[in-house]
């Protein structure tokens, strides 16, 4: 029975804004349209561009769908009244992209940074219960904004964050493991920055003789590369590993994540030997073989694995490294005894 309700909720919900899409459509090719464009065109461009977009902003407003999808919409309501109506008839609707259409825009972003703001301040106000940035963030983002698109807004706020606003030391409490002072992976990091830093200077000097929109492009990206990897770099002391409860929190830094409860563990061991990367046994660091590990995790059950942009990954063995494996081992065996 509440499938039928939510199902005649979705119809109506969704129905009643494309209906009114279809209408004006068929109005813009029917005959009556020929007869008088001029009066037509500014009924349509005010039914697509503010009527469908209100219906449907009242019908989503009390619902689960994030309020923030009325921007996709009402891009979709703005192109296809661009495609329907003669260009001759564009006037009001050019109006409603110049001058509108940007305000929205500023009113969207600042409603978002608005949130974040206090998701951040929230986060502030309690880091005596140790509160981790990136989950606020996420948890904010999903609130804001359609589903597709959180994990690549928060991957790249994040990626400021710790690599820029972030400089505050990392006091570990005893429940927390570090993960990245004995893997080398700093090291490596550092050392491909460098080398993107050079290749760039090298590649944008001999683009530049033959087009210097190329080699700024190619700059803006190497540029844009080299601040993505100093913020993974940085995150990973911000996010460590944590035993709360009865669950492990397994984190390295925002480039990957995954939550255990501890009743699924089946065995937990040193392991430095080589191991093969399948469907089964996945490795924590994103950088997979590049990086050693020294600890192993077996599992009863499934799990997922979260990578970049909100990768879902399944695994049921898990290698990693952390810094003081024999007390980790210790306090996960103690925790599931």
């Amino acid at each position: 029975m509440s499938r039928i309700i939510n199902s005649k909720k979705n119809l109506i919900m969704f129905g009643v804004p494309f209906s009114i899409i279809a209408l004006m459509v068929y109005i813009s090719r029917s005959p009556l349209f020929f007869a008088n464009p001029n009066g037509l065109s500014i009924g349509i461009t005010i039914d697509l561009v503010f009527t469908a977009p209100l219906v449907y902003f009242l019908l989503i407003r009390k619902t689960n769908i994030p309020k923030t999808t009325i921007v996709p919409f009402l891009v979709l309501t703005t192109t296809i009244c661009t495609l329907i109506l003669p260009p001759e008839n564009h006037y009001y609707l050019n109006l409603f992209k110049r001058w509108v259409f940007p305000l929205i825009e500023i009113v969207l972003v600042s409603y978002i940074i608005f949130n974040v703001t206090k998701a951040v301040k929230h986060f502030n106000k309690n880091k005596h219960k140790k509160i981790d940035f990136f989950d606020a963030l996420r948890n904010t983002c999903r609130e804001l904004l359609p589903k597709r698109m959180v994990m690549p807004v928060v991957t790249e706020i994040a990626v400021f964050y710790y690599g820029f606003i972030c400089w505050k030391k990392t006091i570990l409490n005893e429940n927390e493991f570090s993960y990245h002072k004995d893997s080398g992976t700093i090291t490596l990091l550092i050392a491909i920055i460098f080398i993107v830093a050079i290749e760039t200077m090298v590649l944008h000097t001999l683009l530049a003789k033959w087009n210097h929109l190329a080699a700024w492009i190619l700059s803006f990206l190497s540029i844009y590369s080299g601040v993505q990897l100093f913020g993974f770099l940085k995150s990973m002391s911000k996010r460590p590993i944590s035993i709360e409860k009865d669950k492990l929190y397994l984190r390295y830094g925002i480039m990957s994540e995954t939550t255990i409860e501890l009743t699924n563990i089946d065995q937990i061991e040193t392991w430095t030997k080589d191991i093969k990367l399948d469907e089964n046994t996945r490795k924590l660091s994103f950088l997979g073989e590049l990086e050693s590990h020294n600890i192993i995790i077996r599992l009863k059950e499934e799990n997922t694995l979260l990578g970049l942009y909100g990768i879902r990954r399944k695994y049921k063995n898990l290698v990693l490294h952390v810094d003081t494996k024999e007390e980790f081992i210790n306090r996960i065996r103690t925790a599931t005894r």
